[in-house]
């Protein structure tokens, strides 16, 4: 009897010390929100050295050596090199400062790629001041955050007020562990989900085909003339179906490239706008795109998160 007795007491006793489901789900929220708060700093120190230093030291500085950035001329800067090619031809980038800050960041269930998006300023050499939003996609190499596909885009005016959104958390918290096998079945999916997006488009329009594969906290950097990003799929898609008649796209688009992070929630595809009707030069010139993708598991639908 006493046997039994001490037996079931330390089953009970190993139970007691098992965590329970409430306990797991808090841990692996605390992981990730680790690990998107270490992504936002790397972000904001990247920006505190730009701060002293001239933006093309400031932004190749974060930069991956495969970094990738749609720049003038209806192509994509690739690699490290290249970028900054690109960056030193930019005028007065040799004598202004760039600053920036995060009021974003998004990270992946295994906390190797996230996503930040923010506001910044290039002060020039007259003295006045240039108002930018930004997007970076970023990876994490020898346990540093990298970019790997950024972009910026002007505004006419800086925004008044800035409020930080909550940062884009997975809901579970996975170990690293790339799988190959997963990884291509992940890619592919993503791959789909974005040649489905620009048939949709197709079939119902512009606007209608971005409300749908939004999520509701989605971003888009917006026009010169907005000063704030565009949030929510519903404003993104009014924002870029302005002056498209209803049931059409004027285009078309698949990706030529797709990243997709090892836990399968977070991924980007990359790739080139089809204009279907030529332009005023009778051209139609592609236009380079990049798109960042969530979900809340791998068998959930992707949803674009940014662009």
């Amino acid at each position: 009897m006493l046997r039994k007795l001490r037996s079931s007491i330390g089953v009970i006793g190993f139970f007691l010390l098992l965590p329970t489901t409430a306990s797991l789900a808090r841990n692996a929220g605390d992981g990730a929100q680790a690990g998107v708060d270490a992504l936002l700093a790397a972000d904001r120190a990247f920006a505190a050295a730009s701060a002293k230093s001239d933006p093309v030291t400031g932004l190749s500085a974060m930069f991956a050596d495969d970094v990738v950035m749609p720049v003038p001329g209806h192509r994509f800067a690739r690699g490290l090199a290249e970028a900054r090619e690109y960056l030193r031809s930019t005028p007065d980038y040799g004598s202004s400062r760039l600053e920036w800050a995060p009021q974003r960041g998004g990270i992946s269930a295994d906390g190797q790629h996230g996503f930040t998006f923010g506001y910044m300023s290039l002060h020039k050499p007259d003295q006045s001041v240039q108002p930018l939003k930004y997007l970076a996609y970023w990876v994490r190499r020898d346990d540093r955050w990298r970019v790997l596909v950024y972009k910026r885009s002007s505004s006419k005016s800086a925004p008044e007020a800035v409020t930080p959104m909550p940062a884009a958390l997975p809901a579970r918290w996975v170990p690293d562990s790339h799988d190959p096998t997963r990884t291509r079945e992940y890619t592919r999916s993503l791959d789909q989900a974005e040649r489905a997006f620009s048939d949709e488009a197709q079939r119902i329009g512009l606007g209608p085909a971005f409300a749908k594969y939004g999520s509701s906290d989605a971003i888009n950097l917006g026009g010169p003339d907005d000063a704030h990003v565009v949030v929510g799929a519903d404003r993104i898609a009014v924002a870029v179906s302005a002056g498209t008649p209803p049931g059409t796209s004027p285009v078309t688009w698949a990706p030529d490239e797709v990243i997709v992070a090892g836990s399968g929630d977070l991924g980007i595809t990359i790739g080139f706008l089809q204009p279907t009707a030529a332009g005023p030069d009778g051209n139609r010139k592609p236009i380079p795109f990049f798109t960042i993708w969530r979900r809340p598991d791998t068998s959930a639908a992707w949803r674009y998160v940014a662009e």
